[in-house]
Parts: structure tokens; C-alpha cells; sequence
């Protein structure tokens, strides 16, 4: 039974952290990962870019990777946060005392 609050915990940490990347995540992340990509074509074909395909796909590929590490890192910082905050509350003594009455 004791597992079960710190899975409830955990599983509400991560619907938090999928919100909040969600809100605050997504666009600065596209755009950090984008000016990545822009930087790397700029190393391989020289600046400024020609609309090419092969440019344009480092960009993208750039871009989905930023969104992805940054998804990646905050739901799982908020999942091992919720779960940490159901540990604790396990381990209360609120929770310890269900005797037979």
C-alpha cells in the first residue's frame, strides 16, 4: 500500500511537467535548438544559407531535438520530484498509524 501513494505522486509529477513544458517549454526550446541548427549548417555550407534541403533538415533535426531533450528533462524532473514528495508522505507518521481499531 505504501508504494502505491509514491506512484500517484510520481504519476502526478509527470502530468505537471507535461503542462508545464507544455506552457513554458515548447517555443524556447524550438528556438534554442534551431539557432543550433542554423549555427551548424552555418559551419558546414558557410553563411548566409541558401534554402537548400539538406540545410533545412540540420535545422529541423536540430530543432526536434531541443524539443525532445527538453520534454525529456523536465517531465523527468517533476516525476522524480513527485515521487520524492510521496516518499516523504509515506514515511509521516499520519500514514503509519492505520492500527486495527
Amino acid at each position: 500500500m505504501l508504494s502505491t501513494l509514491s506512484r500517484k505522486t510520481a504519476y502526478i509529477g509527470t502530468g505537471a511537467g507535461l503542462v508545464l513544458f507544455a506552457i513554458f517549454g515548447l517555443l524556447p526550446s524550438s528556438l534554442i535548438g534551431g539557432a543550433a541548427g542554423i549555427k551548424l549548417s552555418g559551419l558546414f555550407f558557410g553563411l548566409p544559407l541558401d534554402p537548400s534541403i539538406v540545410s533545412r533538415a540540420i535545422v529541423l533535426v536540430s530543432m526536434l531535438a531541443g524539443v525532445v531533450f527538453a520534454g525529456i528533462m523536465i517531465v523527468a524532473a517533476t516525476s522524480t520530484l513527485g515521487w520524492l514528495v510521496g516518499r516523504v508522505l509515506e514515511g509521516s507518521p499520519q500514514t503509519k498509524t492505520s492500527g486495527v481499531a
